[in-house]
């Protein structure tokens, strides 16, 4: 029996359940804060971003190229890409309108979608440089199975490849400036320390996305080191050594999902799948990987937010949508169990279909979840 986990405790999450007024994300993101209206991070965030004076922080940028930019044909900008909407944006924008030479850096997902690898080749043929990285797929599977027991969540070695790969391809290509698309951090609603900042520390890094389990800790799961070294990236003091600045796209352009998919489908030759995602009601995002679906699936079953919480409280911010519609899509979408590639995920982790579900239901915390007639539902949805 697989031992139940205090997701309370583990994740430091509040036990009463209370929803931003404005947009549809809940208190149990982790991170999140709420002021004294009710109203999200998040969302004071995207007010903010309304009224920022995006001439100054475009004259920032070319700044910033300006003190990175070689001009004798060497790369000088590494851009974190998998071929999706934003990463095409940013490499395409650096590109052509500021004048750098980017290479496009991808982190293998853990299994390629057919639009996701239709999507880099069309990328990289709109004209980039490109370089793949890949892992040895025995232990990229041995980490994501033990990370859908532990974390709650099986996308665990992507998360170390896509963070570190471009930061050790950096230091490969002597190029010091890295360009991510979004912080996460400040446009989805958590710790907003890095609002109005342009970079992030590597301590930061390590605090967002290891979740306590750090690469030199799967060494007691009997993971060697050289095993593990392709998805480490450089010391702090190898950073500052060699000057590597970590920089977020988004403080200096403004910073909108589904314009970005519009920008790259024009300039990128950028492909909708054929299909909405499992879970939500778009076509456009996170397409890349057939274990996707897995990983929000499991964020729906710890946090009660899934896929489609996240979608419609961003658009509710962008006023794409209107709160009303975002709660309607949420009662249809969220939580919607990943089945198209269930079987590929329990081959790939190596579990069958009784110790899956036990795991998840490990993960349930009990003040979101409740058990009526041998279904879970939860005790607050956001529709009620």
């Amino acid at each position: 029996m697989t031992e139940k986990k205090n997701v309370l405790e583990l994740l430091n999450l509040p036990k009463e359940v209370k929803f931003c007024k404005n947009c549809t994300v809940s208190n149990q993101r982790p991170r999140i804060s709420f002021d004294d209206k009710g109203i999200c991070s998040a969302c004071n965030f995207a007010v903010a971003k309304r009224n920022t004076d995006w001439e100054k922080r475009e004259t920032e940028l070319k700044k910033l190229c300006d003190k990175f930019r070689k001009n004798n044909g060497e790369y000088d900008v590494i851009v974190p890409c998998s071929g999706g909407k934003d990463g095409s944006y940013v490499a395409h924008q650096l590109k052509t309108v500021y004048g750098m030479t980017p290479l496009a850096v991808t982190w293998a997902p853990c299994i390629y979608t057919e639009i996701g690898r239709k999507n880099l080749n069309n990328f990289i043929e709109s004209g980039f440089n490109h370089v793949l990285g890949t892992s040895d797929p025995t232990i990229t599977k041995k980490i994501a199975s033990l990370a859908f027991r532990e974390l709650g969540d099986p996308f665990q070695p992507f998360i170390y490849g896509q963070q570190n790969f471009p930061l050790r391809m950096a230091h490969a290509y002597d190029v010091k400036l890295v360009m991510y698309g979004e912080n996460g951090e400040v446009e989805y609603g958590g710790d907003m320390k890095n609002a109005n900042s342009p970079t992030r520390t590597l301590d930061d890094h390590d605090k967002y996305y290891y979740k306590g389990m750090t690469i030199e800790s799967l060494k007691k799961y009997n993971i060697l080191l050289n095993e593990l070294y392709t998805f480490s990236g450089p010391t702090k003091k190898e950073m500052s050594d060699k000057g590597t600045e970590i920089h977020f796209f988004s403080y200096y352009k403004y910073w909108d999902p589904q314009e970005n998919f519009y920008y790259a489908q024009k300039n990128c030759n950028f492909e909708v799948n054929d299909e909405r995602s499992e879970g939500t009601y778009s076509k456009y995002a996170s397409l890349d990987d057939k274990l996707d679906g897995f990983h929000y699936y499991m964020m729906f079953v710890k946090l009660g937010i899934g896929r489609a919480t996240s979608d419609a409280a961003h658009e509710i911010r962008d006023n794409k949508i209107d709160r009303e519609e975002g709660k309607a899509l949420i009662k249809r979408y969220d939580g919607e169990f990943p089945k198209k590639h269930f079987d590929t995920f329990l081959h790939y982790c190596d579990i069958d279909e009784k110790i899956f579900f036990e795991i998840v239901d490990s993960w349930r915390p009990e003040h979101i979840w409740e058990k009526q007639k041998n279904e879970w539902s939860l005790k607050n949805p956001i529709w009620k």
